[in-house]
């Protein structure tokens, strides 16, 4: 498997994570932001070393919402 091929699992692996937390309801946050945070950077990795522009355009506004949820629930 290409390390290209790997990045995008472990982002998709984290993304269904947040998922999972989100179907579990108000108990698990922020943990379901953090599960995001962490798909969506192996996501834009991923994006930047396959030059999808489209995908790293998704990814940067991904990245944006989390941060600022993660600001929120810490802060």
């Amino acid at each position: 498997m290409k390390f290209t091929d790997t990045i995008q699992w472990v982002g998709a692996v984290f993304i269904i994570i947040g998922h999972i937390c989100n179907a579990m309801g108000p108990s698990v946050y922020p943990y379901n932001i953090v599960a995001f945070t962490l798909g969506t950077i192996a996501f834009m990795t991923w994006t930047i070393l396959v030059k999808n522009r489209p995908q790293l355009v998704v990814n940067v506004v991904a990245i944006t919402t989390c941060i600022i949820g993660l600001v929120n629930a810490w802060v």
